[in-house]
């Protein structure tokens, strides 16, 4: 079992890095926040070209996977610059598909794969059990809501709720809708789908907390107090010290989990990384003082990510107990 990256996972994270910071992703961030999609959508379009989305699907339905090594390392990518837009849902959906076609349910994975793949179609997913709302429903191309042993296309969406993010907004779908399928193979596939959520998420809040760290870095070097940078201060060096420790004992813990992608280790995963990253927030926004609150700076962007992230797909609470239970 090979631990380290390899050449290539290493170098298609540094492509998505410099595709991405070409993109100019705060501009497409405020434009989502805004109801303005197009930006966002021209970056996912990006993604769906790089073979993003490709990673979660097998080759039988135009994919490259199942890949979740490779789709971790993107992932961090895409927390990193905060991309917007429901990522980690279409990446879930795939994968729910995807095992609905393993367990002889090829239909909707013959019909909706291959827009997903190349990231033509913008999905978002909502599970009845760990994630009722589906993110970002009125930018999205379809809806796909798993109810108990059913599988439906909703036919619209209710009852809109933005979160502490004002990019991500939640959605109750509509009852009813399209069948797609139905049985206990669903309610299987739903669970293969909330662990590649799990693995998304993960890896997307670790990139954030990296982000933000970054950052927080380079603003203790040429911010200056009693003039000396305020990053030659003992308090503030233990506190970005406590914050490295922190992203860094999750990092191993993420491709961990993406080389077994046992539900335990998942668990643990999203919970280390989210609980990062959220940590992360708060030094950015004490190192920062007053100017991280505002919203004209880029921080803010990242710095309002880092607790929904750490909620969604299964919060603290909900990730512990299944590392208990697993164990």
């Amino acid at each position: 079992m090979r631990f380290l990256p390899t050449d290539e996972q290493r170098d298609f994270a540094r492509s998505l890095d410099a595709m991405l910071t070409a993109a100019d992703t705060p501009t497409a961030i405020r434009a989502w926040a805004a109801g303005d999609p197009g930006p966002g959508r021209a970056v996912w379009a990006r993604l769906g070209e790089a073979g993003v989305f490709a990673l979660a699907a097998p080759e039988a339905y135009e994919g490259m996977g199942p890949l979740p090594v490779e789709l971790a390392h993107a992932f961090v990518e895409l927390g990193r610059h905060a991309v917007p837009g429901p990522v980690v849902e279409t990446v879930a959906a795939t994968a729910l598909l995807a095992e609905l076609a393993e367990r002889g349910e090829p239909g909707p994975a013959k019909r909706l794969l291959p827009g997903l793949v190349t990231g033509g179609t913008v999905a978002t997913l909502a599970l009845d059990d760990v994630s009722p709302y589906a993110l970002d429903a009125d930018a999205a191309d379809l809806v796909l809501v798993v109810r108990g042993e059913e599988l439906r296309i909703a036919p619209g969406h209710e009852e809109v709720r933005v979160s502490a993010d004002p990019v991500r907004r939640l959605a109750r779908p509509a009852p009813g809708g399209e069948l797609l399928a139905v049985g206990p193979e669903v309610a299987l596939a739903a669970g293969r789908a909330r662990d590649w959520a799990l693995l998304a998420t993960a890896a997307q809040a670790l990139g954030l907390g990296l982000a933000l760290l970054d950052r927080t870095v380079a603003y203790a070097r040429q911010r200056t107090q009693f003039g000396v940078p305020i990053g030659s201060f003992q308090a503030v060096k233990h506190r970005l010290a406590d914050t490295l420790i922190g992203l860094e004992f999750a990092r191993p813990l993420l491709f961990g989990a993406a080389l077994t992608f046992g539900s335990g280790d998942l668990a643990a995963a999203k919970v280390t990384a989210g609980e990062a990253a959220h940590a992360a927030a708060g030094t950015a926004l004490q190192v920062h003082g007053a100017i991280g609150y505002t919203e004209e700076l880029d921080l803010s962007l990242w710095l309002r990510r880092a607790r929904p992230l750490r909620d969604a797909w299964g919060g603290p609470s909900w990730c512990r107990a299944r590392v208990l239970a697993e164990r």
